[in-house]
């Protein structure tokens, strides 16, 4: 065996093998999950064990493991007395690799610029893709590198990481290529994103930059996918009023769909504009931001049903209505959080986002750890392999230096104290060594 956690007091599960719902959670499986927790009972801690390949092989009571492990070899033995044992979180939306930060743009929020405002003054988005088309992969890598590390010594294990700050095939493909390598080198599980559509170029109109996006930048990203040099799992496209409208993105996210890709977009962010309708029409497995959705495309959400990833960091720092998060959870639209990390939105911590989750939108504590795991995970198509502590999934543990898992996200701000240990398929990571 890789590892064995010892003497735990909390180990919790999220779902488990007993559980009907175990894909993800929607309506009163969200709003009403227990958590599958363990608990030490009469000094009888509990054990999670890890085999060879980095997967759980089983969880239990140590006088049942002691038992039944008594003669097997253990790489790494952890005491955990007195802590928590959780799995590893999953960050369900990310723009990761850019270059040239917006610091100034943060004084212009706080005055009251608007996110279109700045957009419309060459600012923002446009702002970033400047920078990123100037930098070099070794570059981008570089910056991505530290950025990844500190998302996994927050307690991310996996992360959905988009392109978009390339806007033309020759940078949207450095992107790709920059995540790419990251996949194969850092300790971290990634979900790529083509995001060609996430702003219309300063030289092009809406339309020019969807025929380019179709004819150019996808053909591109799936000759690379089908020779292996890139594995993309999802196409994106940043649906809104005054960047690519409804039928733009429907063409745009119709093509992704015939290439092989999943849908996972940005809907109804900071203009109502039905863009979660056509997103369920088109079955897309998720949708982003929310902001503006409507009852009917709550409705429409909850018919296949069509994960929301919901974004506290963006809707608290450009001062967005809230997400109708409660109406989504009671309708039974199963609901999952991302840090938005981005130029704009500088969140490396999930567990800060949880708290965000739940002070400013209403959400339970089990309702934002479900979100932060089983249906995040669920989100990117991962759900069989991370999300909960079950056996056959990755041994992705987080260790936390407290006895009930609720403290990572009470004590807010102080992430890397409260957890002690984050563990990747059985081995814990060494946070220094990729500093």
């Amino acid at each position: 065996m890789r590892l064995w956690v010892k003497h735990a007091h909390q180990v919790v599960r999220v779902v488990s093998d007993a559980d009907p719902c175990r894909e993800y959670l929607a309506g009163t499986a969200q709003k009403n999950c227990t958590l599958a927790i363990l608990e030490e009972e009469n000094g009888n801690g509990l054990s999670i064990i890890v085999d060879q390949d980095g997967l759980i092989a089983d969880i239990g009571y140590d006088d049942v493991m002691e038992l039944k492990y008594k003669d097997h070899i253990v790489e790494q033995i952890i005491d955990a007395s007195g802590r928590t044992v959780l799995p590893g979180l999953v960050d369900a939306h990310t723009h990761p690799v850019w270059a040239g930060d917006r610091v100034h743009e943060f004084s212009m929020k706080l005055a009251g610029a608007t996110y279109m405002d700045i957009y419309e003054a060459g600012g923002g988005i446009h702002f970033t893709v400047n920078h990123t088309r100037q930098a070099t992969e070794d570059e981008l890598y570089s910056l991505l590198k530290q950025r990844l590390m500190r998302m996994l010594a927050n307690g991310t294990v996996l992360v959905e990481g988009k392109s978009g700050y390339g806007l033309d095939t020759e940078n949207e493909i450095k992107m790709l290529r920059v995540l790419e390598r990251a996949k194969r080198e850092l300790p971290i599980d990634i979900s790529s994103t083509f995001c060609g559509a996430h702003a219309v170029p300063k030289n092009q109109t809406a339309e020019e930059a969807t025929e380019n996006v179709l004819t150019q930048q996808i053909p591109e990203v799936m000759r690379l996918q089908e020779m292996g040099e890139l594995h993309v799992d999802s196409i994106d496209v940043f649906c809104e009023k005054g960047v690519f409208n409804i039928d733009q993105s429907r063409k745009i996210l119709e093509a992704g769909r015939q290439a092989g890709l999943r849908l996972n977009f940005h809907a109804d962010e900071l203009t109502p504009t039905c863009g979660t309708e056509m997103g369920a029409s088109l079955g897309a497995e998720a949708m982003s931001h929310l902001e503006e959705i409507s009852q009917e495309g709550i409705a429409a959400m909850a018919v296949k049903p069509s994960v929301a990833v919901i974004l506290p960091t963006t809707a608290y720092l450009l001062r967005l209505k809230p997400p109708p998060v409660r109406q989504m959870i009671n309708q039974g639209v199963p609901v999952a959080l991302g840090s938005d990390f981005n130029p704009n939105a500088h969140c490396l911590s999930m567990p800060l986002v949880m708290n965000l989750a739940c002070v400013l939108f209403g959400m339970t504590l089990p309702e934002a750890l479900v979100a932060a795991t089983i249906n995040a995970a669920a989100a990117l198509g991962k759900q069989k392999t991370h999300g909960s502590l079950e056996v056959g999934k990755y041994g992705d543990l987080l260790i936390l230096n407290a006895p009930r898992w609720e403290h990572l996200v009470y004590q807010m701000g102080d992430n890397q104290q409260i957890i002690g240990q984050v563990i990747k398929r059985g081995r814990v990571v060494d946070r220094e060594v990729y500093n």
